[in-house]
This record gives structure tokens, sequence and C-alpha cells, in this order.
């Protein structure tokens, strides 16, 4: 029903000019629809925070991952995934740190400049360091090279048979150094009677040409590029190189967990006949991928994922990625496993709304129980108004009756006047929000019978010769009720 509030001042029967052409009051914006703004505004304002929750949560994030030293596989296999993480455009971009090598590589983790690191499993691991991948597992090889000339003399076979002998060790590394004096102790040789001599990589063939040691020990993938042309430079000019097997690897393992015991399978070097031509038992260790203890769990979950989603997309130009594996999460792992890596690895890993649900639900709770007590809070505000309209509206009543027993139009106009003062309060309490649009049609119709009555009753005043006021007292005395 639309309401008119200019209808009823055009019956006023005064000689006054008709206020119907007087300026209408500016229309009322009515609660409903201020409710309904206010809705609008809380709805839009919660999908604005869940959006801006789901972007801050979901936003990439850059992980600085130490690794060397230069020019190693794990630089080249970290190098890698860099490309392939930036052009996935995943969650997680990484910025590699080059150091000095895999124990410079855990010193930068354990100082947190790094959030990741490319770590030796036999090498001090920091203590806030937990696993998130092993990149992959080295075998240790030991050869003898047959002595030429003057060196000739009788093959070495056993590691029990090194002290006196020079050993050299493939890879500038100390950690290489402790694995040979390891191995050397568990055979009951006094590492400090052979001669320990390091070669770089580059220059452990040219080493082996001239015959600078009797024995040489590597450490690295079972494919190893390396390994593999040091052990092929050992057999030219006639001689076969003789591999050592260690055969108490288990008992190493057993004494030091970082190590496992592991073979070298027969051929694995090539060669006619196989090199080795049969299956070498050996120790091995692995390099991790280990991140900081107090990184996020969402984090570390999400560049796991991405790890093991790129490692199948890089196997044709980088077969490396072959060897990246899942951590170990048993309790009593060496290393223990990152939250984030452990519910990748276990399936368990949380989406969005799982991790964030609880907030989400009670921030929902919190607006609605804001916005019913907000309610309650205005509505109490605006009781006095409500208690005065209907006060005017039973004032309103009141004037009709009086209006019919009226005898002067001098008091009809009065009533008149206080009508008009009625209504602009009436109007003042809607567009405050005091009442609603039914509140005011009520009010419309009240004030519809009102001038009704004001009109027929100075119609029959008009038509009654003029006699002496007599009701005055009676409209007093309706006023003062």
């Amino acid at each position: 029903m639309k309401l008119s509030l200019k209808r009823p001042f055009g019956r006023s029967m005064t000689g006054e000019p008709n206020l119907a052409e007087a300026p209408s009051p500016p229309s009322p914006r009515s609660a409903a629809r201020k409710t309904a703004l206010v809705s609008l505004a809380l709805v839009l304002a919660i999908i604005g925070a869940l959006a801006g929750g789901y972007y801050f949560a979901m936003r990439p994030v850059t992980l600085k991952i130490a690794v060397g030293p230069a020019s190693s596989d794990d630089l080249k296999v970290v190098q890698t995934l860099t490309q392939a993480f930036a052009q996935s455009k995943g969650v997680v971009r990484l910025r590699p740190i080059q150091t000095d090598g895999a124990a410079a590589s855990a010193e930068q983790l354990a100082e947190g400049k790094a959030d990741l690191a490319i770590v030796r499993g036999d090498l001090d691991v920091p203590k806030n360091a937990q696993a998130v991948a092993t990149l992959r597992k080295n075998v240790v090889v030991l050869w003898s090279v047959p002595g030429k000339g003057k060196k000739k003399g009788a093959k070495i076979t056993k590691i029990a048979q090194l002290a006196g002998h020079r050993v050299g060790v493939v890879g500038k590394t100390q950690a290489n150094v402790n694995l040979l004096k390891v191995i050397l102790q568990q055979y009951g040789v006094d590492p400090a009677k052979v001669e320990i001599v390091q070669f770089p990589a580059s220059e452990v063939v040219e080493a082996i040409k001239a015959q600078k040691a009797d024995v040489y020990l590597a450490a690295g993938p079972v494919n190893s590029k390396i390994t593999a042309d040091a052990i092929a430079a050992s057999a030219k000019d006639g001689g076969s190189p003789a591999f050592l097997a260690i055969d108490s690897a288990d008992a190493i393992a057993q004494n030091h967990p970082v190590y496992e015991a592991s073979e070298i399978p027969a051929g694995t070097y090539g060669g006619s006949p196989d090199r080795p031509d049969d299956e070498v038992k050996t120790i091995s260790f692995s390099h991790h991928i280990v991140a900081r203890k107090g990184l996020s769990e969402t984090t570390v979950a999400a560049f796991t994922r991405q790890l093991f989603a790129v490692r199948q997309q890089l196997l044709t130009e980088f077969p490396q990625a072959a060897k990246i594996e899942t951590p170990d999460t048993d309790k009593d792992a060496v290393i223990p496993v990152h939250p984030g890596a452990a519910a990748f690895v276990d399936g368990e890993e949380k989406t969005f709304l799982d991790k964030y649900s609880d907030y989400i639900w009670w921030s929902l709770m919190a607006l609605s129980a804001t916005g019913s007590l907000g309610a309650w809070f205005a509505g109490y505000l605006k009781k006095d108004e409500r208690d005065n309209h209907s006060h005017l509206r039973e004032r309103l009543l009141d004037m009709i009756a009086a209006a019919r027993k009226s005898e002067t139009t001098e008091e009809l106009d009065q009533m008149q006047a206080e009508a008009d003062e009625i209504l602009r309060d009436t109007l003042r309490c809607f567009d405050h929000g005091a009442i609603e649009e039914g509140g005011l049609t009520a009010f419309n119709i009240v004030l519809d019978q009102f001038h009704a009555a004001v009109a027929d009753r100075k119609a029959v005043l008009f038509s009654m010769p003029q006699n002496p006021p007599r009701a005055g007292a009676q409209f007093r005395a309706a006023s003062n009720a």
C-alpha cells in the first residue's frame, strides 16, 4: 500500500491557503531498507575478508634454499627445480643460496639464513632441521689400482690390507675422509697408519694415471659419471681395478645409523669384463632436503607436493630427479620428518577450508551475535520514540471523538494544528527507524479519519446558525485526558 501524506492536508476547511500546495517533506528511508543495506554491507565485508584470507594463505611464497658446492649435482638439481617451480606458477618459489658444500648449507639453516638446505646425512644435522625429501642416495666405492713399473706389487683386495698404503679420496670435503676413517676403524685398521690424500673430482683421472695412490674411495650416486670415469681410467694399460667389498656394512649401519648397508650391482661401471664382475657389498648415505623446524606446515606441504609433481616432468631432461624420494616418516628416523612433509606423504594434507573452517565459523557466529546485539541495542535506544508514537496515535484517536462534538471552527483549527505537529513527530520517528512502514500506514488511516471528522464537523457547523461556543470546556477536558 503506497502512502500519501499530502492528501490529509488538502482537506483543511479553514480559510488559510491550501497546505497541500506546500513542499512535501522528504521521503523517509524505511527501517527495512536500512536493515537490508546493513546486511548487504556485512555480507560484502565477510566475502571480502574471506577473499583476503584466501589470497593471503595462497599467495606465492619464496623459500631460500642453501646448496653447494658450485658445479655439484645438488646445485644443478636445485637450479632445475627453481626454474620448474617458476614455470608451473605454484604456491612455492625457490631462491638458491650457493655455499661451499653440505656443511656450509647446514650452517646456513642452523643460523636461520635459509628456509631449506641440502645436507649430507652423515654430517652433523642442525637441531632445527626436519626432513622434507631424500634428494639422492650415495654409495661408497673402494677400488685398488694395479701398480705399474716400480710401484708394481701385490694387488690389494681387502680393506684390512690398507695399513701402510696410500688411499686417494675423491672430493675435497672432509666428510669423505671421515667416512673412510669409519670404515678403517670397523676393520681394525688404524687411520694413522694409512696415508690419506684428497683429489678434486676434476683431477682424479690424472691422479690415477700418475699412480698417486694405491686405493681410491669415491662417494656418489650409483651412476655417478665422476666415479665411472675414475674407474675407467684405472682399467687402462691392461690393468683391471679390484673392488673392495665392505662386508661389515650391516655392522657399520648398526653402529652408525646415518649409514645403510647397500650393494653395487655387477656391471654398474661397464667394461668387458664387467666392472665389477659381481655384486659388491658397500654402505650408502643420503643427501636430504631439510627445512627449518619453524617453517609453516602449510608451506612445507605445498613445497613437497610441487617437488614430486615437478619430478615426473623433469625425468627426460634431468634423470637425477628420479632419485628424489619421500622422507622417512618413522618416529625413530635419524632426521625427524617435518609435519608438512609427513602430511603430504600420509595423504593427510589439509585444504584451505580444513585449516581455516573453524576460524570462518566462529567469525560468522561472532558477526551474527554482534549484529543481533546491535539490533537489540538500537531497538532499545528507540523504545522511548516508539512509546511516544503510540501516545501520539492515541491522542489523535481522542481528537477524532472530540472533533465530532466540537461546536466551533476555532477549536477544530486548533485540533488541526495539533494534528500537524503529531504528523511531524511521527515522520521524525519513522525517519529515525523507531517505527516501521506498517506503523506509518496505521497512523495514516487514523489521520485520514481525523481529517474526515474535522471536515464533516465543519460542514455541520457551517450549516448551523452562529451560536456562542459551548464545547470549549469539553475540548479542554479531552486535551487533558
